[in-house]
């Protein structure tokens, strides 16, 4: 692992020309895969010719566990993928210098929380070709009261909560993402929290695609960080998107 703007990050050079291939950045979900290096485990982006960096999501100092149980949108579900996403273009300016690329096409990929992250940096204005959103959190509002149905309490939102959730609703912002955009969910996935929100998205961003994907959870690991059974389809997904739009 490696630092670049205060960001940690395992990258995966390409096969070809390092200085021409693309360059596709790929942030981790707080769900299994919960780390760069089983991000990349699970979604290798086999076959395709690029440089491929998985930066860690910045977690807040503590006991994650707690933060989330004292006060989750506060202490995670905003100031992680937002920090991210505010983390951004330095970091990939500070890789181009390292690394040696160059004006190259550049795609984004994210899970869940890192799809939070890539969408926030699309928002934002980074300029990509593509990205590719898995698991994604499109509506944080939506995501966390998902969350909360699966540990039996009810955030407590308010006027401060809800105006982070409407800067992380995505579908009310789709007039803001210009990149095209994949979305790939799960069947098994939670139909208010993520299934919903991705088609709503997809429904209001035109040239986006959405792929429901059979049998396939939120999460793309088990508890082990071993890829689930549909991990593979789900990095062709990503694959084919990207180099439909990177090459």
């Amino acid at each position: 692992m490696h630092t670049a703007a205060g960001i940690d990050y395992l990258a995966v050079p390409p096969a070809g020309d390092p200085a021409t291939a693309p360059v596709v950045i790929a942030w981790h979900l707080l769900s299994p895969p919960s780390t760069p290096r089983s991000f990349a485990d699970a979604v290798p982006l086999a076959g395709f010719d690029a440089w491929r960096i998985y930066p860690a999501l910045p977690l807040p100092e503590g006991d994650v566990r707690q933060l989330g149980y004292a006060d989750a949108v506060r202490n995670l579900q905003y100031p992680i993928p937002r920090t991210a996403a505010l983390a951004f273009p330095a970091m990939l300016d500070e890789l181009r210098a390292r690394l040696g690329f160059g004006d190259v096409p550049v795609g984004l990929v994210g899970g869940s929380a890192g799809a939070a992250a890539m969408l926030s940096a699309l928002v934002g204005g980074a300029d990509v070709a593509a990205a590719v959103a898995i698991s994604p959190v499109v509506q944080l509002k939506a995501a966390t009261d998902a969350t909360g149905r699966v540990f039996g309490v009810e955030y407590p939102w308010d006027a401060e909560t809800l105006a982070m959730a409407a800067e992380l609703d995505f579908v009310a912002r789709a007039a803001e993402i210009t990149a095209p955009l994949r979305l790939i969910v799960g069947d098994q996935d939670d139909a208010e929290g993520f299934r919903r929100p991705a088609e709503a998205l997809h429904a209001a961003l035109p040239g986006s695609d959405l792929v429901i994907v059979e049998g396939m959870g939120h999460a793309l690991a088990d508890a082990q960080l071993v890829p689930v059974p549909q991990a593979p389809q789900v990095d062709a997904l990503a694959v084919d998107w990207l180099r439909a739009h990177l090459t």
